[in-house]
């Protein structure tokens, strides 16, 4: 334990709390906790996780640019629903990142667990990628994704981590529950407004 992987762990619960809640906010720490995990996981060779931190920044960009345009008129941050197609077609991406970054770093670092890391990192890109694009989706691949991170970082010692995880599991389950409702709301508001309008007709 470090005080570098404490402050990490506090940050990112923060900013996942935020994310669950739909809140700005959340973004910025975020980024915040990328940086701090990035030295963290340089430190104890989990490369791709290192690298997946960097390529979060970037995601983290686009999600807080896409939320900004995502807005309802009440201010809130608009949930929107996953397609059968788009789904298929983020896992199918996902598994063949992590058997192209697998390869890589199995070959050439010395990674402690490469194919687990790479594996769960490619995913991870998933999820949050999604997460940008606001789809309540998102929270279902990160609680099974978090759960298998759990048992990595026990595994590398990182106790504190492992704890965070664990909590962001908690964290995913609110998300889905919170982001469902708000996207049933929208739903029921966005079939409701013809009807409305019919009505003034």
């Amino acid at each position: 334990m470090s005080l570098l992987e404490i402050a990490a762990v506090l940050v990112s619960f923060v900013a996942i709390w935020l994310t669950a809640a739909r809140r700005m906010l959340c973004w910025p720490l975020n980024l915040l906790a990328c940086a701090l995990y990035f030295k963290l996981f340089l430190d104890v060779r989990l490369y791709a996780d290192m690298v997946l931190q960097a390529l979060f920044g970037i995601a983290i960009g686009y999600g807080w640019i896409a939320w900004a345009a995502g807005k309802d008129a009440a201010g809130a941050v608009i949930v929107r629903p996953l397609s059968p197609l788009a789904a298929a077609a983020g896992l199918a991406m996902g598994a063949v990142g992590g058997i192209g970054i697998g390869w890589i770093t199995s070959r050439y670092t010395d990674a402690a667990l490469p194919w687990m890391d790479a594996a769960l990192s490619s995913f991870s890109l998933v999820a949050q990628y999604w997460t940008a694009r606001r789809h309540s989706a998102s929270w279902l691949l990160w609680i099974v994704v978090d759960v298998l991170y759990v048992g990595m970082f026990v595994f590398k010692g990182l106790l504190p981590t492992a704890g965070l995880y664990a909590a962001m599991v908690g964290l995913a389950v609110l998300g889905f529950i919170r982001w469902r409702s708000a996207q049933r709301t929208s739903g029921a508001e966005s079939r409701a407004e013809p009807a409305r309008g019919d009505s003034h007709a």
